[in-house]
């Protein structure tokens, strides 16, 4: 087995993401762009139509009309998968992650973690034991500007760090569009199905693993005001945020879904007493440092001067676009690696979010909420 799965590519499962859904689609060309896997199997909806169609649309080998049915199949075969990736609304990532993690399946699901953290809880003791992998695509990891930004902040090129400014700013649930049966709205903004944050969970988690991954440093309080602009919204599209991060570090950060003309806004500035960062996600192969002689810098990926972090995340020469689709494929990348490693007894090297930021996302939208409830106070994460 342990030679097997040396030499072939993986094969993956897929829960979610049928017709309909975006990210779905996004993970199966994620995992099947460096030719480490292939997915084969999967229950993408839990209508039995539209997991099938969605399945023959994929050219699926199988079609579950169950996550549980899956999950039990598979690990039964004898090629059944090495991975399961969950794409579902957040309610089901931890009960589809335990259904295939007590099966033996390694997994790697989108974010956040869970909806709850009771609910992460169960994630976290699960994986006490046992050798199974569990992954995170918090994807802008993935980015080579990233990782660079965050190998000169360790190399200490920032001097000591004092602020950090992060937003990630969106327009797409300007109006109610839950109510026009808009399916990637409809559960987004349903608190059964997505937890306590709205816009906080969605894309405040992303902004909130940006600053973690990139300084080094936690977040250790948050000082939120939330709203709900939309009428008749339970959840919040909008929130501003004050930050303090270890290290006596402030910051703030910006999420919004009703930011008018904003299309996938996420920037992250960070100051040192020596120099400052600033990327942005719409120019992702564009880092700038600026000096505090008042002079920038322009750092464009595929360049020689690259740190071996953003070196081993870019795939094509300088000057020819990489994008999202890249960095999503990098977290999975990461994690076939170790799939390999663990299957051929050697150590795992975790270059990838998982659990312990899974949590760390959600114990921040927990902060965040209970901060604007109590009328902007400061709540510690």
């Amino acid at each position: 087995m342990n030679e097997a799965i040396e030499h072939r590519r993986l094969r993956a499962g897929i829960v979610g993401g049928g017709r309909g859904a975006f990210i779905g689609t996004v993970h199966r060309i994620a995992s099947e762009l460096d030719a480490e896997a292939l997915v084969v199997a999967g229950a993408l909806s839990s209508d039995p139509a539209v997991a099938d169609e969605s399945a023959k649309d994929w050219r699926l080998a199988r079609s579950y009309h169950s996550y549980e049915d899956m999950a039990r199949a598979e690990a039964a075969r004898e090629d059944g998968i090495d991975f399961v990736i969950i794409a579902t609304p957040n309610h089901l990532h931890v009960p589809v992650a335990l259904a295939f993690l007590r099966a033996g399946i390694h997994v790697i699901c989108d974010k956040p973690l869970a909806a709850t953290m009771d609910e992460a809880s169960k994630l976290v003791t699960e994986l006490k034991v046992g050798d199974r992998l569990f992954a995170l695509t918090h994807t802008y990891a993935g980015y080579p500007a990233i990782q660079e930004a965050r190998a000169r902040v360790r190399a200490g090129e920032l001097g000591t760090l004092r602020k950090v400014h992060v937003e990630y700013l969106q327009d797409w649930l300007i109006s109610p569009v839950e109510q026009s049966g808009q399916k990637q709205a409809s559960w987004r903004v349903d608190p059964a199905k997505a937890g306590i944050g709205g816009a906080l969970g969605d894309i405040g988690t992303h902004a909130h693993h940006l600053v973690e991954y990139v300084t080094g440093s936690r977040v250790e309080s948050v000082c939120c005001d939330a709203a709900a602009f939309v009428a008749g919204r339970k959840l919040d599209d909008d929130a501003n945020l004050l930050l303090r991060l270890r290290g006596r570090i402030k910051g703030t950060l910006v999420c919004s879904q009703i930011a008018a003309g904003e299309e996938n806004e996420l920037r992250l500035r960070v100051y040192g007493t020596k120099a400052g960062l600033d990327w942005r996600q719409q120019e992702p192969n564009t880092l700038i440092l600026k000096a505090a002689s008042g002079t920038a810098q322009t750092l464009r990926t595929g360049r020689s001067f690259q740190s071996p972090e953003a070196a081993h995340m870019t795939r094509v020469p300088a000057g020819h676009p990489e994008g999202y689709l890249e960095a999503f494929a990098s977290i999975y990348r990461a994690f076939i690696s170790d799939i390999r490693r663990r299957a051929q007894g050697q150590a795992i090297q975790h270059n990838y979010p998982g659990i312990q930021e899974g949590v760390r996302g959600l114990a921040f939208v927990a902060a965040a909420v209970a901060s604007s409830a109590r009328g902007s106070t400061w709540v510690e994460v």
